[in-house]
């Protein structure tokens, strides 16, 4: 049994996507070089005044250096207004599993837009929403009213100033306990726990190894810590391990003196890519070289492994292994903000050196509450099995939804239980065919492109939840089965091409269900 496990942890720790066509790859170019010569042409027909100019104009360097490259501005005018109605679109309720869209017109191409005063009823396949704890009813939104009868809405100022309130303690307690570690700091912003918290990790002399993919947040805070950052192949231990032994041995730049320390960054799921962190690997890496390991859990906290403590959980591996646990309250718990935890000793560290705790008010009851309520049910504090229910619900219906979108033939990335499902589109055309014909069949999408991704790595990325029923994932399958033919975008040489009724719908039941 444990070589059976230790060989499946080996098959889903290896990101094996399935490589672009190069035909998709030259036309997706082609289609890119394409619109900038007409963006260019359109600019000239602007500056003789044929046509009309809009905003978005270049930056004027009569007075001053620009604050930004006139590309941007060519961008926005010629590339992104023109799908720019697929982006940003307003909604009108909870971002449960289903979602209210605001119908957007526009009579000037995407330059401006009016609200029609419809509301399209959705599936919604593009919200965090892990655990379904998004609801405007149960037992997390009462605990949030009733915090706001108790509190009010206000904050409590800095911490340094006043202190935090109890229910601040409440949760940083609660939170340590679910993640089996010594100690937890929460924070009121998810992106400025990463952004603001890992200068007082790493500073000039030391030196951090960043996954090639990270998110924005980590490379934003590597930049501002003044440590040397150099990056690894996405999720590539043996890379990673060639970098640890070239840092080793010839330490830092010019001085040639050792680092002071090395501190690796990586993430527990790849929001955009959907791939889990080959944990283990890095884990032994770590020890190996005696290296400082910083995980960032907000996509994976909640939505992976049987308790729901993300890759730690998934891998099976000791926390202790890990130095600095972080996560967001924005996704799994319906909430917002993000934490750190480790051992007593770091996170009294952060407590005193921490620009995002120094000056920042502490998080609200509601949201607090909110949190705290999500908690109390995850690990079953309620006095039920709720919890256990949504996150096995949740895996259901991640293996259900990958393994039909696989077998109707489309490209689709990241591990086998990831929640996030990106299916690949390529052709910048496409990027906002496939978000407004998925709309017209009742599903809200995101629909991802350059400079977002690759130039030739466009994509659909599905988050699934599990307050997603089988009759809605249903309808998102048939929905993306007709999307995908009437703009093709079977591109797998590995799966055959099949519609969507022709697959056999009691074996997945019995299999998923």
């Amino acid at each position: 049994m444990k070589k059976e496990h230790k060989d499946l942890c080996r098959r889903q720790s290896n990101d094996d996507f399935e490589e672009t066509p190069t035909w998709a790859a030259v036309i997706t170019v082609l289609g890119y070089a394409l619109l900038s010569v007409l963006g260019w042409l359109r600019d000239f027909l602007r500056n003789i005044g044929i046509e009309k100019k809009m905003t978005a104009q270049d930056p004027n360097p009569k007075d001053f250096v620009p604050l930004y490259q006139s590309y941007e501005c060519f961008y926005t005018r010629n590339l992104y207004t023109r799908i720019r109605d697929v982006f940003n679109q307003p909604i009108a309720s909870v971002a449960g599993a289903t979602v209210q869209v605001m119908e957007r017109l526009s009579e000037d191409f995407n330059w401006t837009f009016k609200f029609s005063g419809k509301k399209l009823p959705s599936i919604n396949l593009g919200s965090y929403n892990y655990l379904g704890f998004a609801e405007n009813s149960g037992p997390c939104s009462e605990q949030a009213i009733k915090s706001l009868e108790k509190y009010g809405i206000t904050t409590s100022s800095t911490r340094h100033e006043l202190g935090i309130q109890q229910y601040m303690n409440d949760l940083e307690s609660l939170m340590a306990e679910y993640l089996n570690v010594e100690d937890c700091i929460a924070f009121g912003m998810g992106f400025a726990t990463n952004a603001l918290n890992i200068p007082t990790l790493a500073r000039k002399g030391d030196l951090i190894l960043s996954d090639k993919l990270n998110h924005t947040s980590l490379i934003l805070g590597a930049r501002l810590s003044g440590a040397v950052t150099r990056t690894f192949n996405h999720n590539d231990a043996k890379d990673l391990e060639i970098q640890l032994r070239k840092a080793i041995i010839h330490g830092q730049p010019r001085t040639c003196r050792p680092w002071k320390k090395i501190l690796i960054i990586v993430e527990g799921v790849y929001s955009m890519e959907g791939s889990f962190c080959n944990l283990r690997e890095i884990i032994e890496l770590k020890k190996k070289y005696k290296a400082y390991l910083y995980v960032d859990e907000a996509h994976s906290i909640g939505a992976i492994g049987s308790h729901g403590r993300g890759v730690v959980d998934y891998w099976n591996v000791n926390p202790k292994d890990i130095d600095i646990h972080m996560g967001t309250f924005t996704k799994s718990f319906g909430s917002a903000g993000g934490y750190i935890a480790g051992k007593k000793s770091l996170i009294d560290h952060i407590r005193i050196y921490t620009h995002s705790g120094c000056y920042s008010t502490s998080m609200s009851a509601p949201i607090v509450y909110q949190i705290i309520s999500a908690l109390n049910i995850i690990m079953g504090r309620d006095g039920t099995n709720d919890g256990q229910k949504r996150i096995q619900q949740l895996a259901c219906n991640v293996r259900y939804f990958r393994r039909q979108l696989v077998d109707m033939g489309f490209i689709v990335y990241g591990n086998d239980d990831s929640p996030v499902v990106p299916v690949m589109i390529y052709m910048p055309a496409k990027i906002a065919a496939v978000n407004r014909e998925m709309l017209k069949r009742g599903c809200a999408v995101v629909t991802v492109g350059f400079p977002a991704t690759l130039l030739t790595e466009s994509r659909v990325r599905f988050c699934i939840s599990a307050g997603h029923t089988k009759e809605m994932l249903d309808n998102a399958l048939r929905a993306m089965d007709e999307v995908g033919h009437l703009v093709s975008l079977r591109y797998s040489k590995r799966n055959p091409s099949r519609r969507w009724h022709e697959l056999k719908r009691a074996d997945y039941d019995k299999e998923y269900f």
